[in-house]
């Protein structure tokens, strides 16, 4: 992959932030118009499959089970499409990836909600995949589709910077700081759509993903 001026498009901020607005979008989704489920937030969905399990509602917990375990699989299947294309001349592997979630998450746009189980498990079986693949902007690690790890990371640059006064430490913080505002912004703007496309809103997504697909063939 060609890289411009020593950094891939895939580490770039304007692709990153696209990817953390479709992400915030996809968790506001699940939520709002498939059951109250989170897409990316798996921490969310532990707790109330444990919750559940715990007062004997195995069926509402095995709705945030299923999830989880769709997750972990689209982790196993990122890792796998990288392994097999990392080599590739005509197409980069993550390219590839991007492709697989379009047409997962334009698939669930097309299932009512009688098949909400199902649309839960390909939009965690995409996001899985999105941040097992993207997971660097401008060299720092970071997750386009959660927000925890970006805030410890922000967090942690910022107090570092009060000390050193080291401006690289402040650009750090700004960078995820600004992906935790970029998502949180998807996260609104896919709780309105869902009010008013319901269960197409998702194709929001992507139109968000085409446009990444697009900048990254750029590099070819």
């Amino acid at each position: 992959m060609i890289m411009n001026k020593g950094r891939q498009t895939s580490e770039s901020f304007r692709l990153s932030a696209i990817l953390s607005l479709s992400g915030g979008l996809q968790d506001a989704y699940t939520y709002n118009v498939r059951g109250n489920v989170f897409a990316n937030a798996q921490t969310g969905n532990v707790v109330l499959m444990s919750q559940n399990f715990m007062t004997g509602d195995f069926r509402t917990g095995a709705k945030y089970l299923i999830p989880i375990i769709a997750f972990a699989l689209g982790i196993v299947l990122a890792e796998q499409v990288e392994h097999r294309l990392k080599n590739a001349d005509k197409i980069h592997w993550r390219q590839v990836i991007i492709l697989i979630e379009i047409v997962l998450l334009g698939v669930v746009g097309f299932l009512p909600t009688e098949l909400n189980m199902l649309a839960n498990i390909l939009v965690s079986l995409s996001c899985a995949m999105q941040v097992q693949t993207f997971r660097k902007v401008h060299g720092y690690g970071y997750a386009s589709t959660m927000c925890i790890g970006n805030l410890r990371s922000g967090t942690e640059s910022l107090s570092q910077y009060f000390r050193t006064k080291d401006k690289q430490d402040i650009h750090r913080a700004a960078h995820y700081y600004g992906i935790i505002l970029i998502f949180a912004m998807g996260a609104g703007v896919g709780g309105l759509l869902s009010r008013v496309f319901g269960i197409f809103t998702i194709w929001a997504s992507v139109v968000l993903l085409f446009i990444d697909f697009l900048m990254m063939m750029r590099e070819f």
